[in-house]
């Protein structure tokens, strides 16, 4: 038995040995760098493993080695029926070379499938190509969402800057005219050059490229889209697109444009190629078979070993649920956060008594508990088998369980047990926001002075956010029911399970599924799915003004919407009259600059442009100094109404086809609901 023993733990160490080996040839023959930029597409549906949508994928983008298209740069195929269909396009930049480009698709698809597992469409782009697939037909058809920009280089000086634009502008004129009418049905690309004396920079040089399975007129509108997104107060610069692509920079970037040479040769991979294909070839195959054969004998010797008679199936079942927690708990201790286990949270809420229950949303039901030690708590029981309840629950471990400022509702730990996913927060008695200030009766304890000091207080809990956390985080869902009274009427900001986590350079984001909360959600981020610390100072804009005035940001009245808070406060902002809008329970003339500065705050924080918008470290200034001076606001944008507008995305406006979705969704420690809208571009 001994021996048994011993030659099954030297098999596993042979098996690991092996394995360990191809690890480091595979990693060492080719590492393959990051996408500049990547979408994971979700509104089209997944596909699960080994399915047959997988299987034709994978064939499909094997394909891409071989297929001769990509002689001219350009690849595009389907593979399937029906449902199963997949269609992909691969675009290499115009200069690339056949070797070059073929590789630069191979680690494209070996990539895109790995951050992409099982989303039916994705896009990805490095400097040399882009590949994307998708269930749906997208040959022919212009898009241009997905996108992301590209800022190179120092800025343009005040000086320059009308010069630059002209410059830059009969540049773009000349290329984009060349690549969409190009002679070539197989190449729609483009590049040169723009200088002018009088500017004391040099020559400008410009790439476009559309797709070539774009009409001319497609392609121009997609240029021309793209070309008003371009940031041109900088000396270099791009947007990226599904359908087509843009660059400029003050140096030659790319080489002449690779002529193809009908030959064998030229449609064959190159020599290094070969020689790390057939390595991989020989070695692979060689070293499964030895771990298959291992795995084989130890399995043989297990199965005659007496105490594994005995295991039963619900056993082994159990066994490898307790695995699986093991391995998620280990991915989400944070800090000092707790891990909880699911007696300790049924008898801490009467398991889970309805007299419990404070409110239920989109992602789940909030219960009070009391813990063993007397300490009160609220916990979120996340809806089982929801995707999006599985995202925020990682979302709020991973980014609330670092954060800590007395502004923001703490996050204490988290429980996992099988499908079980649960949330445990420090409780906070006095509910949200909205529960009181909306009311007619409760309303009454909010005064000015504590509603002045919830708006600051608010602004220094988002100002930690945006600045002063090691992390910057961008809410995305700030409204008025997501801001929590403790028992002294301090503010607490709660609900992290959309907010995004921005590197250190990051300055936006974008996104194609717009999820947020009618009436809070900045211009930018409905029409073009772009977020950024901006787009959580427009919410709080809007929190500003319902505080103040003590009425919801939209009214409706049998069912329409009138009028919006918004456009109620500029109306009287334009007339001098913006003092009649003020809550009637405030004393009237008491405090009265600071309520009338506030109103001017919160407009400034609306403001359809971005770059009009104050950071919160000014907000804080402004409303602490009245002798801080103010800038006058322009009128903010018209709200979205969600029948309409609201349902617009940028892939909506190009092709005016629109979609809507709303599902609930509760603050996360509080009684009632609030809508919450999601967005989409298909």
């Amino acid at each position: 038995m001994a021996i048994v023993i011993v030659s099954c733990k030297l098999s596993f160490s042979f098996y690991y040995f092996f394995l360990l080996l191809v690890i480091i040839i595979v990693s060492q023959a080719k590492a393959k760098p990051n996408f500049l930029y990547n979408f994971c597409i979700n509104d089209n549906g997944n596909y699960t493993a080994n399915s047959t949508y997988q299987t034709n994928l994978n064939i499909l983008l094997s394909n891409l080695s071989s297929n001769t298209q990509i002689n001219y740069g350009f690849y595009n195929f389907s593979y399937g029926q029906n449902t199963d269909k997949v269609n992909a396009i691969g675009l290499c930049r115009g200069d690339v070379k056949p070797d070059a480009c073929r590789n630069c698709l191979n680690d494209s698809r070996v990539l895109l499938t790995r951050l992409c597992p099982n989303q039916k469409e994705a896009i990805g782009w490095y400097d040399n190509c882009m590949l994307r697939y998708s269930n749906r037909s997208i040959f022919g058809i212009m898009e241009q969402f997905p996108w992301f920009p590209m800022e190179n280089g120092q800025n343009v000086t005040l000086t320059e800057v009308d010069q630059f634009k002209r410059v830059l502008g009969n540049l773009m004129k000349k290329l984009k005219e060349k690549a969409a009418s190009s002679n070539d049905s197989r190449v729609k690309y483009a590049t040169d050059n723009e200088s002018n004396v009088t500017l004391n920079f040099q020559t400008i040089y410009g790439l476009v490229q559309c797709t070539p399975d774009l009409s001319l007129q497609d392609c121009m509108d997609c240029l021309n889209g793209a070309i008003s997104y371009l940031p041109n107060s900088k000396f270099g610069g791009g947007v990226v697109e599904p359908s087509c692509n843009i660059r400029y920079e003050s140096w030659r970037f790319y080489d002449p444009p690779f002529v193809v040479v009908d030959t064998d040769e030229t449609s064959q991979p190159q020599e290094k190629g070969k020689s790390y294909h057939t390595t991989i070839a020989i070695v692979v195959p060689a070293v499964v078979a030895v771990l298959v054969l291992n795995l084989i004998i130890c399995i043989c010797l297990r199965r005659n070993r007496p105490s594994m008679a005995g295991l039963n199936l619900e056993g082994q079942e159990k066994n490898e649920d307790e695995f699986e927690e093991a391995e998620a708990s280990n991915d989400l201790k944070v800090g000092d956060l707790l891990q909880f286990d699911m007696e300790t949270i049924k008898l801490a809420t009467s398991n889970f008594s309805d007299a419990n229950k404070l409110g239920q949303g989109g992602f789940g039901t909030v219960y009070k508990g009391m813990l063993s030690n007397g300490q009160n708590v609220a916990i979120k029981r996340l809806a089982i088998n929801s995707n999006q309840g599985e995202t925020e629950f990682k979302n709020e471990v991973l980014l609330t369980g670092k954060l800590q400022h007395r502004n923001l509702v703490k996050l204490l730990g988290f429980c996992l047990q099988r499908k079980e996913r649960l949330l445990i927060y420090e409780f906070v008695p006095n509910k949200s926001l909205d529960y009181i200030i909306f009311d007619p009766i409760k309303r009454a304890n909010l005064n000015w002075e504590r509603r002045y000091k919830i708006i600051k207080d608010i602004a220094r809990g988002l100002l930690y956010l945006h600045e002063d956390s090691r992390l910057q985080i961008i809410h995305r869902d700030l409204k008025i029911s997501n801001i929590l009274l403790d028992e002294e009427m301090n503010p607490k900001i709660t609900d992290f399970g959309i907010a995004k986590l921005f590197d250190a350079n990051q300055t936006h984001g974008m996104t194609k599924t717009v999820v947020g909360t009618f009436g809070y959600m900045a211009p930018e981020y409905i029409r073009h799915g772009e977020f950024s610390v901006k787009s959580d100072i427009f919410s709080y804009g809007v929190i500003i003004l319902e505080i103040v005035c003590g009425r919801r940001i939209i009214k409706n009245r049998d069912g329409e919407n009138i009028e919006d808070l918004l456009s109620i406060a500029w109306r009287n902002w334009k007339a001098g009259t913006i003092s009649d809008i003020v809550d009637p329970i405030l004393e009237q003339g008491f405090n009265k600059n600071e309520k009338l500065r506030c109103i001017h705050v919160g407009l400034l924080c609306v403001q359809e442009d971005i770059d009009m918008r104050p950071s919160m470290s000014l907000v804080l200034l402004m409303l602490s100094s009245i002798y801080f001076p103010l800038p006058v606001p322009l009128e903010p944008p018209l709200l979205m109404q969600p029948k309409s507008a609201l349902s617009t995305s940028l892939r909506d406006q190009y092709s005016g086809l629109t979609k809507s979705t709303d599902s609930g969704s509760g603050s996360l420690l509080t009684q009632g609901s609030t809508s919450k809208s999601s967005v989409t571009g298909r």
